[in-house]
């Protein structure tokens, strides 16, 4: 990905169209600011727009004008709060590699559209090696899982096999993206 390079000093009203005329287009690529957005955004989404701009050294105009853009440009895909699945009751996180028969597009699509319509299924992957996709499932218990395997899993489009492991615990759960190899000179 390429940066633009980005102005300096803070936008300045002076530098901000009149009132009612449409802002500069943004061009193409991120800048220090859109990086700065996303990591701030990242860090606490329920930021005001004002409070984003006095973090990111903007003024509130030109940040909401850059939201609006990473939103449009498909940067930031959404909005939600990151709830403890033990805390409402899910307290099985198994990740199932699916072994599908790959015979033709039409029967590996149908498999992907019964994968996305589980609510259970909080991930899904397509996978190298053994196997055709790695799910993360969530269910309240171990005969849940099992009721579910046996119900719904084995009886998807195309399944030839299932493999399962459980989580015996969470080290690292709904980190922040990666941003430093955005910036200049990394």
């Amino acid at each position: 990905m390429v940066l633009k390079k980005p102005a300096l000093g803070k936008t300045s009203a002076a530098t901000q169209p009149p009132a009612g005329e449409p802002a500069e287009p943004h061009g193409s690529q991120l800048d220090r600011y859109d990086i700065a957005i996303l990591r701030e955004l990242q860090a606490d989404a329920r930021l005001s727009n004002t409070e984003l701009a006095a973090r990111i050294g903007l003024s509130a105009a030109p940040t909401w004008r850059r939201v609006k853009w990473l939103e449009e440009q498909a940067y930031i895909t959404g909005y939600r709060a990151e709830i403890d699945r033990r805390k409402i009751g899910l307290g099985v996180l198994a990740f199932v590699r699916v072994d599908a028969e790959r015979n033709n597009a039409e029967s590996t699509k149908a498999l992907e559209d019964a994968i996305r319509a589980r609510p259970e299924v909080i991930a899904c992957h397509y996978i190298s090696g053994a196997g055709t996709f790695e799910l993360h499932m969530v269910t309240t218990d171990l005969d849940a899982f099992s009721r579910l395997s046996m119900d719904v899993l084995f009886k998807l489009p195309n399944v030839k096999d299932l493999h399962t492991s459980f989580s015996l615990g969470e080290v690292k759960a709904g980190a922040a993206l990666p941003l430093g190899h955005l910036l200049p000179g990394r």
